[in-house]
């Protein structure tokens, strides 16, 4: 026993001394004040210009509108920025983000403060592990500090309450130990100054519970506890007049239960908005008494809700994102509503993202972009009514327009109607074109019309792009997503098949010059179609792609839901080894090509390399792109250009646009 706890210790010791490493990166860095040239206006894009990250990502307004803040791209990395609306931006500060660490979000605490939450990946006991932490940042000293980095647990960065006056403290959940074991393990949550780094318990941690919310008014109301033994779940509330903590809901997850957790509590009361889902799975947003149950009315029902947008300083709810894609935001504040109506009627064929606001909501930032253009960020200034151009997100692009895409539906061999994404190479007949077919990784996701570098830049290199959303995406309701059970590998699989047939029928694709091309599990579903369909494909492309299920899904075993997850993957397919690629081999016939970070934790590199191997022995076509810092996502720049020229080189080679 004295053996495992100076292990424990050891480990837990190694993630504090792993996440002190990285923090002495935090240096102000060189920036290039020469942007990059743009492209001549006929001229085709380079793939460094594709490759390039956007130019100002995660833009926050400060409360009173006078600072923003935001990540940065500059001589192929971000930096985290801070900068004056208007004016000098000479002295803005800028902060490195060191390599295998990604910035996840950033939030304003006062006018003087930002707090940054970042990931970080780090080497631990053999293996690379998450660390999440949270780093606050002076406006105007630059000077960057730890928040909860002494914390020996992986995560200790989820920010529950933000103050909305002048204060310096927020309140955070953390966990203080890697292992499930021990009691620290669960999260507390602690009031920690974002000016000092101090830290005072508020919440001590519970057995089960790893995630909390609080109120407007900083007060720890809610905790969700989950058991993956029994796969239930609960949901502790304290009452407005109470001090301690009760359970109120429960639900086993395992058979599609689902907690009623609020995202907002309504001030001097026991009531909270939730979302609550009729028997066709529509979901709509309700005043709910948390203690009785009762329903007080209705609140947002015009549309189904995908998901909501709070005010950052007072946790108020200012409007619902829906599946309405002529109208998908609607502002509950009538002026952000007006607002939003006279920016889209000013410019009908772009999406417009309202993505931040002070605090009296007189200036808003707003994106403007197409499926064919990154876009442009503007600083609209509401009493003046006036439009201030920010940024460009793609300098290299700049705003000039690409290939053009909109929604396509065709019907699956039994019947089902799929709709998909299809881009159409600029400058180039529409029929009998070379043609990749892109299945989106998740699966539990959809692809929307909106602009994707990848997309955007295999058109522009001559082929036609289709991105189905086969049975068993998220987007289109509980009976499309249920229908996907049971038939991964079989017609979610026939979904994207019959995709290429429709545009071969529609004379849109030339039938043999057809590719697969996906990533995480778009990955799995290219290599899966050239050994479901070997005569379909020409050629084959997995990004992180999954070979081999059963392994991957072992590789939930350290998680604190092994085992509802395993449940939900298993409900995917009855026979695991029957529908992997890695066991199918013998039948592909066209070549393979693997691309892989090897900082993936997402999908373990071996996924791929086994592939390779077992390609290689059976004296298949195949190539490996092994990309050394580069994780699931491929955020770092110079990772996303070694994909896409490895993805071009291998179709000038095996499917040639001309």
């Amino acid at each position: 026993m004295e053996d495992i706890r100076v292990s424990r210790a050891r480990v837990a010791a190694r993630i504090v001394v792993a996440a002190a490493l990285l923090s002495g990166l935090w240096t102000p860095p060189a920036v290039s004040q020469t942007p990059p040239p743009p492209v001549a206006a006929n001229s085709q894009i380079t793939t460094e210009a594709f490759a390039a990250l956007p130019f100002f990502e995660m833009p926050e307004l400060s409360p009173d509108g006078e600072h923003i803040a935001g990540l940065l791209a500059t001589s192929g990395k971000q930096v985290i920025a801070i900068m004056p609306l208007t004016g000098d931006r000479s002295n803005m500060i800028r902060l490195n983000v060191p390599d295998l660490m990604d910035v996840s979000a950033i939030r304003w605490v006062g006018n003087d403060n930002i707090v940054v939450n970042v990931i970080a990946l780090a080497p631990i006991e053999g293996e690379n592990w998450y660390l999440s932490r949270l780093i606050a940042v002076n406006r105007t000293s630059g000077k960057a500090t730890q928040l909860l980095w002494e914390m020996g647990g992986q995560n200790a960065g989820d920010i529950l309450w933000v103050p909305s006056d002048d204060s310096t403290r927020i309140l955070v959940a953390a966990q203080n130990s890697p292992y499930l074991g021990d009691p620290d393990f669960w999260s507390a949550v602690y009031s920690v100054d974002v000016t000092t780094g101090k830290k005072s318990l508020v919440e001590k941690s519970r057995r089960f519970v790893s995630e909390w919310g609080a109120d407007a008014q900083g007060r720890v109301r809610i905790g969700i506890g989950y058991n993956d033994q029994t796969t239930k779940s609960s949901l502790l509330f304290r009452g407005q007049a109470e001090n301690g903590l009760r359970t109120i809901d429960t639900a086993n997850l395992s058979v599609d239960e689902y907690l009623t957790v609020p995202f907002y509590f309504v001030p001097g009361t026991d009531h909270g908005y939730v979302f609550e889902a009729n028997d066709k799975g529509v979901t709509s947003i309700v005043e709910r008494n948390l203690i009785t149950g009762k329903i007080a009315r209705t609140v947002f029902d015009d549309a189904p809700v995908d998901s909501v947008i709070l005010d950052k300083q007072t946790s108020a709810l200012l409007g619902v994102v829906t599946n309405d894609r002529a109208a998908p935001v609607r502002w509950l504040d009538p002026a952000l509503q007006a607002h939003q109506n006279d920016l889209q009627k000013a410019s009908p064929g772009s999406t417009v993202d309202i993505l931040s606001f002070n605090s009296d909501h007189s200036r808003l930032l707003v994106k403007f972009s197409t499926p064919d253009n990154p876009g442009l960020l503007y600083v609209l200034d509401a009493p003046s009514n006036t439009l201030a151009k920010l940024a460009v997100v793609n300098p290299r692009i700049e705003s000039k327009r690409l290939s053009r895409a909109t929604y396509v539906e065709y019907k699956a061999r039994d019947g089902l109607q799929i709709e998909g994404v299809l881009t159409m190479p600029r400058g180039r007949p529409d029929k009998n074109l070379p043609f990749i077919v892109m299945p989106h990784g998740g699966p539990w996701a959809h692809d929307r019309l909106t602009y994707d570098y990848w997309v955007q830049f295999l058109a522009e290199r001559g082929y036609a792009v289709l991105q189905p959303n086969f049975r068993g995406s998220t987007g289109y309701g509980e009976a499309f997503l249920k229908a996907g059970e049971g038939q991964m590998g079989l017609a979610m699989q026939d979904d994207v098949t019959d995709g290429v047939m429709w545009a071969v029928k529609q004379g849109i694709a030339d039938p043999k010059r057809v590719c697969i091309v996906g990533a995480s599990y778009g990955g799995y579903a290219a290599m899966w179609g050239i050994a479901k369909d070997p005569d379909l494909y020409r050629c084959a492309i997995s990004v992180s792609g999954v070979s081999n299920v059963r392994r991957d899904v072992n590789d939930f075993g350290g998680s604190t839901r092994a085992r509802l997850f395993k449940g939900q993957w298993q409900r995917m397919a009855a026979d695991f080894e029957a529908i992997s690629p890695y066991n199918a081999v013998g039948r592909i016939k066209t070549p393979l090509l693997l691309i892989h970070g090897k900082k993936d934790v997402r999908v373990d590199h071996n996924q791929s390399t086994r592939m390779h191997a077992a390609m290689t022995k059976a004296g298949k076509s195949v190539e490996m792109v092994s990309v050394p810092l580069a994780d699931h996502y491929f955020t770092r720049e110079a990772d996303r250009l070694t994909l896409l020229r490895a993805m071009e080189d291998f179709l000038a080679k095996h499917n040639p646009a001309d």
